[in-house]
């Protein structure tokens, strides 16, 4: 075994890694640096005779974050999404750490100091399981700590929507002052429950008017967000919309921005002009916590749409087809909007094992306020 060697008042040790390279670091003091020569010495052998794990590369988070925006978020419909996560986030936290440095302890200490909500918190998390899986296919780490995020039910995620067909009319009647182009995309996202994205990217060899189909294939220049394509309805409500527009719109972009061209995913037309449509048509802002936020979002549009199908008696399962959803549970929220969601439930228990001419005295008449009308309560009562 080879002595550490003394540089003035540090000890600096030697050894070859698995690979051949020669390594090298100084201690403090002799004692650990002869400790440390002995520890990797002993690792090397370990490691060759496939007894242990190669050690990980000395690679640093903020590393990791410089790869895997050049190299991973760049090909992903969320990049900007990536990129704000990790400026806002997770390089100001993590940076400084080697990755084999970064475990449990280190993003429970994260997650403690964070206040945003816990949607956002598990948006975060799930970014950084999928960096530190990339890095292990790497080979900068040969584990990943398993990171616990933090349960989101979907009945606490954001569900506004337009709630009534007369909430429908002011909205696309405020809408239609805003010119043809807003008037018919915010009534193809009510009638469609298409998502922005898809708005955006939408051209009129997409849509059969004659077979009443719009094609999906695209969302803002890319795939669609679950890759697929697939169909959606031309309902009665939209069908002299589209047509409307379609004799006032010449050009291949359904819904195209002042220069033609397809809108971005920062359009005014999805915030700005939205807020302002909301304003007009005598909407209130929201409490969101300590600050108000619009009635709805543009992806609210999105839920008006799946919640009036459901209201209307829509079949649940052809529902899940035209959102797009992969998973069922995303759909599931909608059920309890069918109108006959309990129509065949009312009946279990039969009927009331009480006698119907029996009456339990409750109260007595004069229990009750004086302007508690007791016959009136009592005869409709009887009648139901």
């Amino acid at each position: 075994m080879a002595k550490p060697i003394k540089q003035r008042d540090k000890w600096r040790i030697r050894w070859f890694d698995e690979n051949g390279i020669r390594r090298s670091e100084v201690f403090g003091d002799y004692r650990t640096a002869q400790q440390e020569q002995s520890r990797r010495e002993a690792e090397v052998t370990e490691v060759r005779e496939g007894l242990r794990a190669p050690r990980a590369p000395d690679r640093s988070f903020a590393e990791l974050c410089d790869y895997w925006l050049a190299h991973r978020a760049s090909r992903k419909r969320s990049q900007k999404d990536d990129e704000s996560i990790i400026r806002a986030h997770l390089r100001p936290a993590f940076g400084r750490l080697q990755l084999r440095g970064l475990g449990i302890e280190q993003v429970d200490a994260f997650v403690a100091t964070r206040d945003q909500q816990p949607k956002t918190i598990a948006n975060i998390l799930t970014l950084l399981v999928a960096m530190l899986n990339y890095a292990r296919d790497l080979g900068w780490i040969h584990a990943v700590p398993r990171i616990r995020k933090p349960r989101v039910r979907l009945c606490q995620t954001d569900y506004r929507y337009l709630k009534t067909r007369d909430e429908i009319r002011r909205f696309l009647e405020a809408a239609r002052l805003e010119g043809g182009m807003v008037f018919t995309l915010y009534a193809t996202a009510v009638f469609t429950g298409m998502r922005a994205g898809e708005l955006a990217d939408l051209s009129w060899d997409c849509i059969d008017l004659e077979r009443r189909i719009i094609t999906v294939r695209g969302s803002f220049g890319g795939p669609t967000k679950n890759g697929m394509v697939r169909h959606v309805p031309v309902v009665d409500a939209l069908l002299p919309t589209l047509r409307a527009w379609r004799l006032e719109n010449p050009l291949t972009v359904v819904f195209p921005n002042r220069k033609g061209r397809a809108h971005g995913p920062s359009a005014a037309v999805f915030q700005e002009v939205l807020h302002r449509v909301l304003d007009r048509a005598g909407f209130p802002s929201v409490k969101m916590g300590r600050r108000a936020s619009s009635y709805i979002t543009f992806h609210g549009l999105r839920h008006t749409f799946a919640s009036h199908w459901m209201v209307g008696g829509g079949d649940l399962f052809r529902l899940q087809r035209v959102m797009g959803h992969q998973s069922s549970a995303m759909t599931d929220r909608y059920s309890h909007l069918s109108p006959d969601v309990f129509a065949g439930d009312h009946g279990r228990f039969g009927e009331n094992p009480l006698r119907s001419a029996e009456v339990i005295p409750l109260r007595r008449e004069n229990d009750f306020p004086a302007n508690v009308n007791c016959t009136a309560v009592r005869a409709s009562v009887q009648k139901t």
